[in-house]
């Protein structure tokens, strides 16, 4: 089987924003909602058969309290803050996983089923759906891979080298050390893209670096390097079949009605139809 991660955030922006471009600034209480209901059942009606979706069910995390400056929720537009839990409640009732992530971010939910499911023989490949450069650590191999929509590009541990200049396990270190504005943390002054893979390829991850090398910086990259480690020990599900999806739940009509889009119920139905069969 294959695992298909879906990160919910970026696609309720990613639709948002999308709509923006042409609506003249008149959204629709759920038209982002709808898109992002609309992409997942397409990788459905395509073969998707395990599908996982991550939201930030709160923006703020744990990582707020480790670096004040760290991303937050001011300044979002209402009109898509709005839409997230609407998003969350729809796509449950359509049958899809969802993990609203509270004390964690959306990140750490991927992160975490992309170390389960892989960890399962079953499961031939994951695929995780972002161009978030956070989950490049997530990779491995060809077998966890990040599928950026953006750049129309699927990323192998191969890939990620070629992007980033180091491996997947030393992302967290790279983006300690170049920073990542948005996220909110501004890396080590004086230490760029080529240089930081430069270091990370002569010596490892930044534990590993000489005293020397980031004398009192050396503290701050390591608190950087925290923030940008995804955590992978959240317990989202016991066996992968859980992912499995089995059609819409009947509460699913009510918010088809709702959100004004009868389209959606009649693919989602139309999609369990070729499931059952």
């Amino acid at each position: 089987m294959i695992v298909h991660l879906i990160d919910g955030t970026y696609e309720l922006f990613r639709h948002f924003y999308g709509l923006r471009s042409f609506n003249k600034g008149k959204d629709k209480p759920f038209g982002a909602a709808v898109g992002v209901l609309h992409g997942v059942l397409q990788m459905i009606e395509e073969g998707a058969t395990h599908v996982g979706v991550a939201t930030d069910h709160v923006i703020e995390s744990f990582r707020n309290d480790l670096w004040p400056e760290y991303k937050t929720g001011a300044g979002m537009e209402r009109a898509l803050v709005r839409q997230f839990h609407p998003l969350e409640q729809a796509l449950a009732s359509m049958g899809v996983v969802v993990w609203p992530m509270i004390e964690l971010e959306a990140d750490d939910a991927l992160a975490s089923a992309a170390h389960l499911a892989a960890a399962d023989p079953r499961v031939l490949k994951v695929c995780i759906w972002t161009p978030d450069k956070d989950l490049a650590q997530c990779v491995r191999e060809d077998r966890v891979v990040q599928i950026d929509r953006r750049a129309k590009a699927i990323r192998d541990a191969n890939a990620v080298r070629k992007k980033f200049g180091v491996s997947p396990e030393l992302i967290p270190d790279f983006l300690a050390l170049v920073g990542d504005s948005a996220d909110g943390y501004p890396g080590i002054a004086g230490i760029g893209k080529t240089g930081a893979a430069q270091l990370l390829n002569q010596y490892g991850p930044i534990e590993a670096f000489p005293e020397k090398l980031l004398a009192e910086k050396r503290e701050r990259a390591l608190l950087f390097k925290r923030l940008a480690t995804l955590r992978t020990d959240a317990a989202l599900f016991n066996d992968v079949e859980q992912l499995r999806w089995r059609g819409p739940t009947p509460a699913f009509a009510e918010w088809a009605t709702k959100m004004a889009e009868p389209r959606l119920l009649d693919r989602a139905n139309a999609a369990a139809a070729k499931v059952i069969q």
